[in-house]
């Protein structure tokens, strides 16, 4: 950003440059973590402010509205307040809700409580990119950005690995006391290390706020209608027919407002431009994948296979171990190879690591996801860093936060698009194989009657002396034997959607043009 003290020289950036820039990203990572952490621990949640599990994922949602809503207008935010300013009060404020969530009584309080949270947070990460930005030379900002690629993909694999953990050892309360001291410790750092710079607040004149209050409307109404879609019964409802006609209008007001007024909110117009166009859209496409994976497997693992959140949490942990050890290796190898091929083989492993869980049945457990999750992981982590250097190709300095905010923005809707899109995906899917496998299972066929016959004998054998009751417990336990499978073929067929769609960024990414970014990379 223009009013902040960039790196002076290119040789190395001084030991409190990177203490600040340290600072940052330990913000960054826990805006980032807090989307997902709840996600292995929602029926805990759930019973503890008491509300169902067809709105449970609202824990998560709320939290990401509230990050797509500001991140791509905190560069705007951060003039007007100074940068220092601005980022200071929304950590104060971040650690601050953070905590409240773990009082929260019910799950209106609860959706409240995490959309602020998401909205504080969500300043965090694009401002920790500026510090990289302004605070590392040109040379050293591959390692920054290397270091940053870790709260973007590493961060969420890790969530629900943490939150299982503090769920079934200590409440799930404490999943957002978490915060508490490496916020304290950020804070700290931050205000002796920021240089302070005066506000401008003659700029809130200026600002364009028919594009920001159209876009906030819009964006709310939007994800509102993925989220209670699947619920509702999508278009069937008038309530969904109506927010989608909000989101519809409101959408395109902000559309038309932002490619037409001098100083827009969001820059759209950097969406034209080939690379950052073609790679914007690839990164929503990957944001479609790492949230929804991250979503899918663990309503796998506790739905289909009875795993309590620490489970889930040591299974979703080798989605994110193995990162730490590539990561470090990827700001050289984009010294070698085209970071078009660097990126589509890191979408392409991930596109495969789903494909290998099309074909799950009863036995598919955690043992069986370790090779696809660490697939997974290597894949994430080829592809974050070198997909950002495409898109940031002939973006200038000044425009690299705007860009940097556009770019996240649609990285955590194409998420949000992601898991509502995929939780509909797999109730149809689990609908039509319980429809297929009732059809298939019934009394008329010699193997099923055989079935009832060996189970009945089985209950009888364990402590069921009645035939007739001993038969009846043999059938239920079939009919949910039936159930589970189509639940599982269910997530198998998801799993290849997945997939399917990673293949499909990987091929957007090979249109980009070749070359290095010769400005400032972005998250």
């Amino acid at each position: 950003m223009s009013h902040q003290a960039a790196a002076g020289n290119e040789h190395s950036a001084s030991a409190r440059d990177w203490i600040t820039v340290s600072a940052g990203l330990i913000g960054a990572f826990m805006a980032v973590l807090n989307i997902q952490i709840t996600n292995a621990s929602l029926l805990n949640i759930e019973g503890g402010i008491g509300t169902g599990v067809d709105n449970g994922a609202w824990i998560s949602t709320s939290y990401l509205i509230g990050e797509i809503i500001v991140i791509p207008l905190c560069d705007y935010l951060s003039r007007v307040f100074s940068f220092r300013i601005f980022l200071l009060v929304n950590s104060v404020l971040f650690i601050a809700f953070s905590a409240s969530c773990a009082f929260a009584q019910n799950l209106g309080q609860m959706i409240v409580l995490r959309g602020i949270q998401g909205f504080t947070g969500g300043v965090l990460i694009p401002m920790a990119f500026t510090l990289i930005l302004t605070k590392l030379p040109k040379a050293q900002q591959p390692i920054g950005m290397a270091m940053f690629a870790v709260t973007a993909t590493f961060a969420p694999a890790i969530g629900p690995t943490i939150g299982g953990y503090l769920t079934e050892n200590f409440g799930w309360q404490y999943i957002f006391f978490i915060n508490l001291v490496p916020g304290a410790i950020m804070v700290l750092v931050l205000s002796m290390t920021l240089e302070r710079t005066p506000m401008r607040l003659d700029l809130l004149k200026q600002g364009d706020w028919l594009g920001i209050i159209s876009m906030a409307i819009g964006l709310g109404a939007l994800q509102t209608v993925l989220e209670e879609g699947n619920k509702d019964d999508w278009f069937g409802s008038t309530f969904i027919i109506k927010l989608a006609l909000v989101a519809l209008v409101f959408l395109t007001i902000f559309i038309v407002t932002e490619l037409s007024v001098a100083n827009p909110a969001v820059n759209l117009r950097l969406l034209a431009r080939r690379n950052f166009g073609l790679g914007t859209l690839a990164n929503a496409l990957f944001g479609f994948g790492l949230f929804g994976s991250v979503f899918l497997l663990p309503q796998y693992l506790g739905q289909a296979q009875g795993y309590n959140a620490q489970q889930i949490g040591s299974v979703m942990a080798w989605t994110g171990l193995p990162q730490l050890i590539v990561i470090p290796f990827v700001p050289k190898l984009m010294k070698i190879f085209d970071t078009r091929l660097l990126v589509s083989f890191g979408l392409g492993l991930f596109g495969i690591s789903c494909m290998m869980n099309m074909t799950m049945s009863p036995d598919t457990a955690g043992d069986q996801f370790f090779v696809p999750n660490v697939v997974r992981a290597v894949g994430q982590a080829f592809a974050m860093a070198p997909l950002t250097g495409i898109a940031m190709l002939g973006i200038a300095k000044e425009e690299s936060a705007a860009a940097s905010g556009l770019f996240n923005m649609l990285r955590n809707l194409g998420g949000a698009v992601g898991v509502a899109m995929l939780g509909t995906i797999f109730t149809r899917r689990e609908q039509f194989h319980s429809n297929i496998n009732g059809i298939s299972i019934n009394v008329f066929r010699q193997e099923v009657r055989d079935r009832i016959e060996q189970t009945t004998q089985y209950f009888m054998a364990h402590g069921v002396s009645d035939f007739d009751a001993a038969r009846q417990k043999a059938i239920v336990a079939l009919g949910r034997a039936v159930q589970k499978q189509s639940v599982i073929m269910g997530y198998s067929d998801t799993f290849v959607v997945l997939g399917a769609t990673l293949f499909a960024a990987a091929f957007l990414v090979m249109l980009a043009k070749k070359g290095q970014s010769t400005g400032a990379v972005a998250h």
